[in-house]
């Protein structure tokens, strides 16, 4: 076993047991009493009642909901991200029209989109849809323009040698080299689509976590509450661990 594989073990244990440790903390404030449970239920309670609403409740399909609503955002913000970044990357004339447009829009949250597009387009889900494409595109899109505008210029002289026009230059030479700076941006997309999606749901009232989750806020089931937000964290790690995982296998070289 090699020194790099013993240091991963050692920082993945360092990271299960923080995790324990918060979870321990947890428990023993609950355990002694320093908060009601109304407003911190039990850990055992909580994942108790988590499993019975994902086995016999409906929460399965709430989950699927935003799971669906987070997905189809990432899919949306992901392809017109590299697609812009891609022509802002290797164009300085695309640079000089679209970036302060793209400065203009870059710094507006999402969440505060959404009372305009339910003035102008109602509770419509493909509202919410372009709402949640429009704050998860920043990530991809300004990691995009970073991997295209650093490629090797000698790339682009091989290119010019074989004949390639600009189309296939990007595709066949620059994708490939900005492909790691791409993923990451999709990865940080992907968190930003979830956050956007819960609240989006809040605002809309659209069936899904982020609705379970204000209505026990607003009714006081506490047990409720945390089940959903210890949901929305499990859902955030695997998706962390999944993007992760496949950069690695697209980008073995890349590993770290």
């Amino acid at each position: 076993m090699n020194r790099r594989l013993v240091d991963a073990l050692l920082w993945q244990f360092g990271a299960i047991a923080f995790a324990c440790a918060i979870f321990g903390l947890w428990a023993l404030i609950t355990h002694l009493g320093m908060v009601k449970q109304i407003f911190l239920p039990r850990p055992d309670d909580v994942f108790v009642t988590l499993w019975h609403q994902l086995t016999q409740g409906n929460l399965l399909e709430l989950t699927a909901a935003t799971l669906k609503r987070m997905l189809y955002g990432w899919v949306i913000a992901s392809f017109f991200g590299v697609l812009i970044g891609a022509l802002v990357g290797m164009s300085p004339s695309a640079r000089a029209w679209i970036t302060p447009t793209l400065e203009l829009l870059r710094p507006l949250p999402a969440s505060t989109l959404l009372p305009n597009g339910i003035a102008l387009y109602g509770l419509d889900p493909n509202m919410l849809l372009a709402i949640i494409a429009f704050g998860a595109i920043w990530p991809v899109l300004l990691a995009t323009v970073q991997g295209f505008a650093t490629i090797e210029p000698r790339l682009l002289e091989v290119s010019n040698i074989l004949g390639f026009g600009r189309l296939s230059f990007a595709w066949k030479f620059g994708l490939p080299s900005a492909m790691p700076d791409v993923l990451d941006g999709m990865r940080l997309s992907l968190t930003a689509c979830l956050i956007i999606t819960v609240i989006g749901e809040i605002v809309t009232a659209q069936d899904g976590l982020g609705t379970t989750i204000i209505l026990a806020a607003r009714s006081y089931r506490s047990v409720d509450l945390f089940a959903g937000v210890v949901l929305l964290g499990v859902v955030g790690l695997l998706n962390n661990l999944l993007l992760t995982w496949l950069r690695h296998w697209l980008l073995p070289w890349k590993r770290s």
